[in-house]
């Protein structure tokens, strides 16, 4: 049995991804925590890279300032850093790589937000495995602690910041 991520809430209710995809039009506080939960769901049954998906949807969902679920379960900086800190022989790929990937490449609607949230992960992964390694083959400017900083208080929700500088210590 695996160890429930503490940064993560945990749901009575199975889920799958088709549970997600009710919330196409509505990518706010509900969906978020459904992708929390769910999340937490797939760690729990042994599959880290899909928990970290999960998790990554909640990250870029549109949740107003005021929503009571940022109150007990702030944007997913802890738990990223978690997931990926766990011992497991599970975990596929290189999450360094997968964020520095989606950073760079993430388009269309809130893409700044999402851009800049995509890269404060990758700094919350680079500080909990500081053995990943970069993809040398994408060539991108990988952004300052400061420039990260400044993003997510250009573009995101008031206490981001503070979430974010709480997850890398």
């Amino acid at each position: 049995m695996a160890t429930p991520c503490p940064f993560l809430p945990s749901s009575a209710r199975r889920y799958s991804w088709r549970d997600l995809a009710e919330f196409r039009e509505n990518q706010g506080a509900e969906l978020y925590q459904r992708c929390l939960e769910y999340g937490q769901q797939l760690w729990l049954d042994h599959l880290p890279a899909r928990a970290l998906l999960a998790v990554d949807r909640a990250l870029y969902c549109d949740i107003p300032a005021e929503a009571a679920i940022l109150k007990k379960w702030p944007l997913p900086y802890q738990a990223i850093a978690w997931l990926v800190s766990q011992p497991t022989e599970h975990f596929t790929g290189n999450a360094r790589v997968h964020y520095q990937h989606l950073a760079d490449r993430v388009r269309g609607e809130r893409a700044d937000i999402k851009k800049w949230r995509a890269w404060a992960a990758w700094a919350v992964v680079r500080k909990a495995r500081p053995d990943l390694s970069s993809d040398p083959r994408h060539k991108v400017i990988e952004p300052t602690h400061r420039e990260i900083l400044q993003g997510l208080k250009s573009f995101g929700l008031p206490e981001e910041p503070t979430w974010w500088e709480k997850s890398i210590g």
